[in-house]
């Protein structure tokens, strides 16, 4: 078993592997601002994926993704902003993922990636 402090950086490794695999460019990891943090920038062709990352281990009874909550979609959503206003990176098509990693105990990860996953608040 994994010690409980080094889930979410496994979880995070993993992703990066997963996405670029599947052709993404890795623009940032664990990017921090003044209103918040998010765990992967991604270039998907011509658009940008903000991907928030949930990992758990073996025993965890909920979906990663169920806790990416209405209140951290709108950090995320702030802090993409932020980002994108700093780069003047207007004119990029953006999106939302979600990169849910389990970690079965003894076995091998389960990574589900759900592109698209939710969109910005409502203003």
């Amino acid at each position: 078993m994994i010690d409980r402090l080094q889930v979410g950086p496994k979880g995070e490794k993993l992703a990066r592997r997963f996405l670029k695999r599947q052709g993404y460019k890795i623009l940032a990891k664990n990017y921090t601002c003044p209103v918040g943090e998010i765990d992967l920038i991604a270039l998907d062709g011509r658009t940008i994926a903000f991907i928030e990352v949930k990992t758990r281990q073996g025993g965890d009874q909920a979906d990663p993704e169920d806790t990416v909550t209405a209140a951290k979609r709108r950090k995320l959503y702030q802090v993409a902003r932020y980002w994108l206003n700093q780069r003047q990176a207007d004119d990029y098509a953006c999106r939302f993922d979600v990169v849910a990693v389990t970690l079965p105990e003894g076995g091998k990860p389960v990574i589900r990636h759900t592109p698209d996953a939710f969109d910005p608040p409502r203003r």
